[in-house]
Formats: C-alpha cells, sequence, structure tokens
C-alpha cells in the first residue's frame, strides 16, 4: 500500500483498482507541480514530498496560503471540477510520491466515486479549514508563534528531524521579510528549540515547540485527524520526548 495517508486508507481491492493509473515518482526542490492559468496536468499524492500553495501578487510579492504533504493531495481543484486555479504548487520539500493523470482522475474517481472520492470530499474540507485558518493566524499571531506553528506542520509531514527550509521559503510562507525570519529562527533557536544553519532546519524541542505556537496547529491537525481512524502520527524520531 501507499506511504500517503489518503490511499493507504482505501479498501485493498479499491487501491488495487486505482494503482495501473499511480505513477511512483521523485519530485525535486522547487519543482513546479500546478502552474495558475494553466490546465492541472496531474494531481499528487506525497510520501515524504512538501508542496505549498501558494498566491502571487502583480508586483511580485507572494504568501503561502496551504501546505500539503503526505496527509492529502495537490490539486483539489480539480476535484472540484475546476481545470485551472489561481495559486501554483510547488515543492519546498523533495522526496517521492504517486501522481495520476488528471483524465484517469477525473474518470476513475470523481465520475465513478468511490472511497477515494469520499476521503476526498472529508480532506478538501478539512484543507479548507487549513486555509481560513493561515489566514487567521497570518493576521493576528506574532512571528514566533507562527514560525512554530509551520515548523511543526513541517515536522509531521517529512517526518524526519532534520529538513531543508531556506530563509527566502520562511519569508514566503509566513508573509514576513527575511529579516524577520532570520531575527525570529535566532530566537528559537537561542532557546533550545531548533538548529538552522545553511538552510537546514532541526528539531530540538518538539514538545517546547508546540508550548509556543498558537493554537492554529493544534485546531489544523484536528481537522485532519477527523479524516483518518487513527490520529496523524507526530513527525520526526526524537523532537525532546
Amino acid at each position: 500500500m501507499s506511504e500517503n495517508r489518503l490511499l493507504a486508507a482505501l479498501p485493498k481491492e479499491e487501491y488495487g483498482r486505482l494503482e495501473p493509473y499511480l505513477e511512483l515518482v521523485r519530485v525535486e526542490f522547487k519543482q513546479l507541480l500546478i502552474e495558475p492559468g494553466v490546465p492541472i496536468p496531474y494531481v499528487w499524492f506525497p510520501h515524504d514530498f512538501v508542496t505549498s500553495d501558494v498566491v502571487e501578487m502583480a508586483d511580485g510579492s507572494a504568501v503561502e496560503v496551504g501546505t500539503i504533504g503526505n496527509e492529502g493531495m495537490a490539486g483539489t481543484p480539480l476535484f472540484l471540477r475546476e481545470r485551472t486555479t489561481t495559486a501554483k504548487a510547488f515543492a519546498q520539500v523533495p522526496g517521492a510520491g504517486m501522481r495520476m493523470r488528471s483524465e484517469d482522475f477525473i474518470r476513475e474517481v470523481i465520475d465513478r466515486g468511490g472511497p477515494l472520492h469520499d476521503l476526498l470530499h472529508r480532506y478538501t474540507h478539512a484543507f479548507l479549514s487549513q486555509i481560513s485558518q493561515t489566514a487567521a493566524c497570518n493576521r493576528l499571531h506574532t512571528a514566533e508563534r507562527r514560525m512554530c506553528r509551520w515548523i511543526l506542520m513541517m515536522h509531521d509531514r517529512v517526518k524526519e528531524d532534520r529538513f531543508p527550509l531556506t530563509q527566502e521559503f520562511m519569508s514566503l510562507m509566513l508573509g514576513v521579510t527575511r529579516q524577520s525570519v532570520s531575527a525570529t529562527a535566532s530566537e528559537l533557536q537561542e532557546a533550545g528549540l531548533i538548529t538552522y544553519t545553511r538552510g537546514m532546519m532541526t528539531v530540538l524541542e518538539r514538545r517546547a515547540l508546540e508550548a509556543s505556537a498558537c493554537e492554529c496547529y493544534e485546531r489544523i491537525r484536528q481537522q485532519f485527524d477527523r479524516i483518518f481512524e487513527d490520529p496523524w502520527p507526530e513527525g520526526g524520531v526524537g523532537g525532546g520526548d
């Protein structure tokens, strides 16, 4: 079975039916998966890569509105029968996963229905909840609390205590300047919660990060827990337990 939680939750027979249409691929750092205004060619089911949905403005500024890892699928507009979207999706952490051609997805999942179709209804609700919670978080919470929330979300998805993360990406994801990112990361590092050097983030004290994060992390996590029978496993192999 798949390492993607949506696919892994399918009955064996249903996964077997869909397996011929699923292609195991390697996704590279910064690889563009979905381009604004361009027909969506594939839907993606990450194993250990992580994607960002990013909205860009006319002046070139941009901010992340959603993060997708092994809990979900990149390409939800297609599930809603929209061939294009205004956001772009690209890989912020490289890794492996499955992809399915849009034509196959429409025919075998949307039009036919079945277990994956039902799961995607629930996943889409959770993903939209993530987007709305993130919008509120970016407006109301401090950069430090937002960074803790975002590091935890990444930690859950990559399942490693150490992962690549540049200041450029953190600035984009949090909607703040690089100077603010550097200052906030330095504070967390001095407190012993993380180490951050040469574009690599290491989680040292997960429990302390949870205590420092805003309530948005737990609210988002609870929405995804409702999709599956078992809670979303925490990321990493250490994290201060």
